[in-house]
């Protein structure tokens, strides 16, 4: 009997999160709506909206670690950068959510009730929620698997959100003013916008080809050059999918080498680069040039004259 392949890490990640968001959802949604709290509203609001992305990114994962194919040469993996701007986005759309429904309770002056239940179902939510961070980023640091990531930051800003919900709540309770809670409310809303901006940015950069960071991207370029059997370089061009970096590049080598030679060459300089970054995987194209050809092939993608 065959046996079934091993969940990842990454996978088992967002079942969790999917599970401790669903968890959070019936709690805080339930009281919410009970009690007219526009901050555990927003809460609750934020965290099924967790819940669907965890589902969403299960899947992403799933099929971004799918193996190249006929169709995709390259396998799935900006699948995770598409995740990650998605789920950006849903977490834009929630904050904006919250700004208006803390708006409307500013204006109509709504009331509070039920504050000791929710100031218990904040608290626990609060336990919760920064386990499940502690979780997701040593999953995200084992893995840089850019979808953990996302969701490790998702589920933090979520903990200062609910840490601003408590404290709403804790004053509201004290000084009897409910617009206490609409304010802080506001203040969840505009927070979580802003967080956003770094997980979208972050997707769209991949989706873009964007190089990896630039001091990666010199190392590479010292390991090249610094082969004793290399005389100079060009072309070199990174970029990454969230999973695999992308490297390619020119090498000039003697021009009467054999190319069993070459290609030893090319298996020492990859190892290297190898060894950058090892727990991301490494699609390395290395092209054997006699001479420095850069400036022809500048001419030929670009349409520079060779003359300027």
């Amino acid at each position: 009997m065959k046996a079934k392949p091993k969940m990842s890490s990454q996978k088992k990640a967002t079942l969790v999160s999917s599970s401790v968001a669903t968890l959070l959802v019936l709690i805080k949604l339930v009281l919410g709506v009970v009690s007219g709290s526009v901050a555990v509203l927003a809460s609750a609001i934020d965290s099924l909206l967790d819940m669907l992305v965890s589902v969403f990114n299960f899947f992403a994962i799933k099929k971004s670690e799918e193996h190249p194919d006929e169709e995709y040469h390259y396998g799935k993996g900006k699948v995770q950068a598409v995740a990650a701007v998605i789920e950006g986005t849903i977490i834009t759309i929630s904050g904006l959510y919250i700004i208006y429904e803390a708006i409307k309770k500013l204006s109509k002056g709504t009331e509070t009730t039920l504050l000791t239940p929710s100031i218990v179902a904040m608290t626990f939510s609060i336990i919760i929620t920064y386990l499940l961070v502690r979780y997701l980023l040593k999953v995200a640091k084992e893995t840089q698997n850019l979808v953990i990531r996302a969701d490790a930051l998702h589920y933090k800003t979520d903990l200062w959100s609910n840490a601003a919900v408590l404290t709403a709540l804790g004053l509201v309770y004290v000084t009897g003013l409910d617009a206490i809670d609409a304010v802080i409310g506001l203040g969840i809303g505009v927070y979580i916008i802003y967080s956003a901006y770094e997980i979208i940015q972050e997707g769209i950069e991949i989706l873009l080809d964007r190089a990896l960071d630039a001091e990666m991207v010199e190392e590479i370029g010292n390991i090249i050059s610094s082969h004793s059997e290399v005389a100079s370089y060009h072309w070199l061009k990174t970029r990454t999918d969230g999973s695999t970096n992308f490297v390619e590049f020119h090498m000039v080598l003697r021009p009467n080498i054999l190319l069993l030679d070459a290609h030893r060459i090319a298996d020492e300089v990859e190892e290297q680069i190898h060894a950058l970054d090892k727990k991301k995987n490494w699609l390395i194209s290395p092209h054997f040039d006699p001479y420095d050809d850069e400036l022809m092939n500048d001419a030929m993608l670009y349409g520079k004259s060779l003359i300027d």
